[in-house]
């Protein structure tokens, strides 16, 4: 009997914000990232990778974490940019956001941004995410993690999952915008048994109509 490979996806919120802003905005695609098809791939890679049959790969659970800027933080910009509309958009853009995730049957994770800080910024989320990935691993026992993250401080977590024999599936992109370069840690990198560059697979001239590629986007 073939056991099932157990697979579990851990989003860094804000950097797959940031990706999916360079998609749409960016990149010849003009669309954003597509969370089911995101899951689609990744059940597909991690079965070549772990040389099973798609169907005895299994994503068993999703988790997506994110700081998150409180109402009165919203009215302070609303007010500074004279944007009396800013919250009401601002507060449907979460919301429709949710109801993705929620489809998609993804666990939210908000955390409270530092408000002190101008503009706000998330802090923290990185350890949170860290904790609850090592010890749903330990208690769950995942065969694969797939980490959607490019940030060196997660090194530790591809540690520690190596130590209980949790493959670690990293899904980065290396990017340039006008506003400067996001660039995937190396260390990071190298710690993970699967690293897959995302923006090699998705321009990669050979996989143009692959529709594990276009599906990757909202269409």
């Amino acid at each position: 009997m073939t056991n099932v490979i157990r697979v579990a996806v851990f989003y860094d919120g804000g950097y797959f914000y940031h990706v999916s802003n360079y998609y749409r905005f960016n990149h010849h695609r003009q669309a954003r990232l597509d969370v089911k098809g995101l899951h689609r791939f990744i059940q597909h890679r991690v079965a070549d990778l772990e040389h099973t049959d798609t169907r005895l790969c299994q994503i068993v659970e999703a988790h997506y974490f994110r700081g998150r800027f409180g109402v009165s933080d919203m009215e302070q910009k609303a007010t500074r940019d004279n944007d009396s509309e800013f919250v009401a958009k601002q507060l449907r853009n979460d919301r429709s956001f949710d109801d993705v995730l929620m489809r998609a049957n993804i666990a939210t994770h908000y955390y409270g941004a530092d408000s002190r800080q101008q503009p706000p910024k998330e802090v923290g989320i990185d350890v949170w995410l860290a904790l609850d990935a090592y010890d749903l691993a330990v208690h769950k026992k995942f065969d694969v993690l797939a980490l959607v993250a490019c940030d060196g401080d997660f090194v530790p977590l591809a540690r520690k999952l190596n130590s209980i024999g949790t493959r670690v599936a990293l899904l980065a992109w290396d990017f340039k915008t006008d506003r400067g370069e996001t660039r995937t840690s190396q260390a990071l990198i190298n710690e993970c048994s699967y690293p897959l560059m995302m923006h090699e697979e998705i321009d990669n001239r050979a996989r143009q109509r692959d529709p594990l590629i276009d599906g990757l986007f909202v269409a």
